[in-house]
């Protein structure tokens, strides 16, 4: 029972992030799914997998909850989603082919750095500069960042938001459809991630039951469950508030979840 709310929880909060930000979610999924399949005894050899694994698989609906908030208010911009998006989906397959070579405290440190580097920036950084407004960014420069946000997304189980995000506002898209585009973005890297997670992890002998490849089912229904509903409020806030105190919280949040990843590195060093 705790599990489940636990998962609710989770779910929640990752909508309310993946409207507001752009983000996905995974930020947030990833941490208290490492923390919940620990207290399960899950295998270290599967346990980062798995967490990034589900979390690529909730915001496959997370994103599609936000997207459609966000397209109401003409905060996507199509032409700018289907040049990032034939890169993503060919990113997040070689990402998580990555993943599967690595091992699980590698992929961990991995993801304890994403989130100090980004907490760190959020909270002392003054955001993207705004760069020159072109009639749409050159599918040359899409396709190939869309290649690269798509395979480290994949690799860490989040939507890419905080490199969509920054890429979209310096290439002079506004943020608010930058928000939205970033999260339309989402979609395709979560579900290709998610399918390619399945596929490297299945009949591995260390999986829990009710885990097909790396995606654990519980988890992500719990998560889906309220995301579904959080994620339209924040796609609502998106585009009714400001946004600089939320930022400095959130950038604080990732602080702490980063160094709590990477604490054991620290203490043995």
């Amino acid at each position: 029972m705790l599990d489940i709310l636990v998962y609710l929880a989770a779910g929640a909060v990752a909508g309310l992030l993946s409207g507001l930000f752009g983000i996905g979610g995974g930020v947030i999924i990833v941490p208290v799914l490492l923390a919940l399949f620990a207290l399960r005894e899950v295998p270290a050899s599967v346990i980062m997998h798995m967490a990034v694994g589900t979390s690529l698989a909730t915001i496959v609906f997370t994103a599609i909850s936000s997207v459609r908030s966000h397209w109401r208010r003409g905060g996507v911009l199509v032409p700018v989603f289907l040049r990032l998006a034939a890169g993503m989906c060919l990113g997040s397959v070689l990402g998580a082919l990555i993943a599967g070579q690595m091992s699980g405290a590698l992929l961990k440190a991995a993801f304890g750095v994403f989130l100090l580097a980004l907490g760190l920036q959020l909270a002392f950084g003054r955001g993207p500069r705004p760069g020159p407004r072109p009639a749409t960014p050159s599918a040359l420069i899409l396709a190939p960042a869309g290649s690269a946000i798509g395979a480290v997304s994949s690799l860490l189980g989040i939507a890419g938001g905080a490199m969509t995000v920054p890429l979209l506002a310096r290439l002079g898209i506004p943020m608010r459809q930058a928000v939205g585009t970033s999260a339309a973005c989402g979609l395709p890297i979560a579900l290709v991630g998610a399918a390619a997670f399945m596929a490297t992890g299945f009949g591995h002998p260390d999986l829990p039951q009710r885990a097909i490849g790396y995606v654990y089912w519980p988890a992500f229904l719990g998560i889906i469950a309220m995301s579904l509903f959080t994620a339209p409020l924040g796609a609502r806030l998106a585009h009714r508030l400001p946004q600089h105190i939320l930022q400095r919280a959130f950038a604080l949040l990732l602080i702490v979840l980063g160094l709590n990843l990477l604490r054991p590195l620290l203490l043995s060093g």
